[in-house]
């Protein structure tokens, strides 16, 4: 198993896609603000694995074994491409990593596969695609939704620089429509400010109860945190 250290992530041009669900698989580009990295990108996709399932079987093994911990987990793409490519629809090779997060904050990026995996991307799979810039912070503490049926995602939306970058599953205490969840609506938090600022950790308490709106002005939802799937403040902002 190879590793590497937090600051690497900012100094690859390769591609990282945080890994989220367990029934159906969600993949989260991990952006970096910098427009030099290729990085630059919040973007949402549903991948599809072409192994058989094997790499999604380590994947919700070793997860299980992690629940409780601060451990998230991501598809790295060992071979260069421009990240838009996939809105036209690509096929690439990945590494399933473990990604540990440290006691000083830091990530340790762990290779938990030998051999390469492709992976296929359909332009329908390219759910949420956006070029980091020129979005004002909002007033108040803002995601983005997307999920399927009771597994729920949430990703800070990144606006403008500094701020942080967060993915946590949630438990809506009713359910959203299908629809409304592909075409990853904002999800606006009106009972907390937004920081204009980045933050060192999350505004949202797990197992706490919280009230959102769907595009800020649509249906509310009332929802319970669970576990974060990633965090960033610092390389993110570099």
């Amino acid at each position: 198993m190879s590793s590497t250290s937090d600051h690497t992530h900012g100094n690859e041009h390769i591609h990282r896609f945080l890994i989220l669900g367990k029934k159906k698989l969600f993949f989260y580009h991990l952006a970096l603000y910098n427009p030099q990295s290729g990085h630059d990108y919040q973007a949402v996709f549903s991948f599809t694995i072409k192994d058989n399932g094997e790499l999604r079987e380590m994947y919700l093994k070793d997860r299980a074994q992690h629940e409780d911990e601060r451990v998230f987990y991501s598809l790295r793409c060992p071979h260069h491409f421009e990240l838009p490519e996939l809105q036209q629809g690509k096929e690439f090779s990945v590494h399933l990593e473990r990604v540990v997060v440290q006691q000083d904050g830091s990530r340790k990026f762990e290779q938990m596969t030998t051999s390469e995996t492709a992976v296929s991307c359909k332009k329908e799979d390219v759910l949420s695609f956006r070029k980091l810039g020129n979005l004002d912070y909002p007033e108040y503490l803002t995601y983005l939704l997307f999920g399927e049926g009771d597994e729920v995602h949430i990703a800070h939306q990144l606006a403008k620089r500094p701020n942080w970058d967060e993915v946590v599953t949630i438990a809506p205490s009713q359910s959203i429509d299908v629809a409304m969840l592909k075409k990853v609506p904002t999800f606006v938090i009106e009972s907390i400010k937004d920081a204009h600022d980045k933050l060192i950790e999350s505004p949202l308490k797990k197992n706490q109860q919280y009230q959102g709106k769907i595009n800020g002005n649509g249906a509310t939802v009332d929802f319970t945190v669970g576990r974060q799937g990633w965090w960033n403040h610092t390389s993110l902002n570099s």
